[in-house]
């Protein structure tokens, strides 16, 4: 057989597959200048940095059509620090998902990486400036952690009223007791008219260590939170409040085990409130919120951040923002102000970057 006519019988029912089947290649690549102060200890005042208003990405995703209305869906997302060319996620190649499942009349159910419901409400509901940027509500809002490994995801479909519900539960794996490290959580949802509200529930039990007994500290979580945003027509009015139990329960805190900023001592349970608003004016988009984050452990440290920013369009795919936000820790609290993928070390910083995906 020639190698032409050979190559083609190989290539055509690839072609009439991704006819039936397609797979969707996207990404996003977005990078910018970050300039921090009162940071503790050594930190970069000022530096080239990815993935500031979104983690910068490289994925696959598609559905394939089964009948009666199912289809298998997946998805493999690879994070990318566009700054220097590395993944994002060290050890993970699709760091940020990585999931496959069925759609259907009854609702989607996925298994793989997945993001937990708590980060999802927080970001996708009540942050104006949607988890990303100096101004990003995870500076203070305890959840835990991004994604949980190993977890099994159910989304209902949405109905006539605007309802909507997901649970998740994500396997320990462990080989000591199945209840460790285990996570789970529910999400119920209502969204019609200029009305989205959401509220979410999440827990992940201990880890043990490598010799099977309990670590020094307890890396248990529970967070709650109820989220909202309204559009009032001229403006996106935003609000959330989340109780926070468990000294893992404060993503943004070093000393919890999901690690960020620095503080003395951990936070086992605080209160979190946030007020929002975004303003489209043609093509631009002004931002702000307020964050009071009420710890109610015995060292009080509490926090509050105010923030502000903007988005301008240049097309549909591409946009550039600028951002700044400050934190005033009190009692010896420790938090920073971060980005969408960047721990923060400053208590106040400013962004500018330029956003465009594909």
């Amino acid at each position: 057989m020639k190698p032409t006519i050979l190559a083609l019988s190989l290539i055509a029912p690839l072609t009439v597959a991704a006819q039936t089947s397609p797979v969707e290649v996207y990404g996003l690549l977005d990078a910018g200048v970050v300039v921090e102060r009162g940071c503790q200890g050594d930190c970069a005042r000022s530096r080239l940095d990815s993935g500031i208003a979104s983690g910068s990405r490289l994925g696959i995703r598609g559905r394939e059509a089964l009948g009666g209305g199912t289809s298998a869906v997946y998805t493999l997302e690879a994070g990318v620090k566009n700054d220097t060319g590395v993944n994002e996620h060290e050890g993970k190649l699709f760091g940020r998902q990585a999931f496959v499942g069925l759609d259907g009349p009854l609702g989607m159910v996925t298994m793989g990486r997945q993001y937990n419901l708590v980060y999802e409400a927080l970001t996708d509901v009540a942050d104006p400036f949607h988890g990303g940027m100096a101004g990003n509500a995870g500076n203070l809002v305890g959840y835990t952690t991004k994604r949980y490994d190993n977890s099994i995801k159910y989304q209902s479909p949405r109905s006539r009223s605007g309802l909507i519900g997901s649970v998740i539960y994500s396997l320990g794996e462990s080989q000591f007791n199945s209840k460790i490290n285990r996570a789970y959580g529910a999400t119920i949802g209502y969204a019609k008219g200029p009305v989205n509200v959401s509220i979410s529930h999440q827990r992940k039990n201990n880890m043990l260590d490598a010799t099977g007994t309990t670590p020094a500290v307890d890396q248990s979580a529970r967070n709650s939170l109820i989220a909202a945003n309204v559009d009032f027509g001229g403006a996106v009015g935003y609000a959330a409040y989340g109780h926070s139990r468990g000294e893992g329960s404060n993503h943004w805190d070093m000393s919890n085990p999901y690690g960020a900023m620095a503080q003395t001592l951990p936070t086992d349970r605080s209160r979190d409130a946030l007020f929002g608003v975004s303003v489209p004016m043609g093509a631009t988009t002004l931002l702000a919120s307020y964050i009071r984050k009420d710890d109610q452990g015995l060292a009080n440290r509490d926090a509050d951040q105010l923030a502000v920013g903007a988005s301008y369009s240049m097309s549909k795919r591409t946009d550039f923002y600028a951002a700044l936000a400050k934190i005033k820790n009190r009692n010896g609290a420790g938090y920073g102000v971060g980005t969408a993928t960047t721990r923060g070390r400053g208590d106040h910083a400013i962004n500018v970057g330029l956003r465009h995906s594909f």
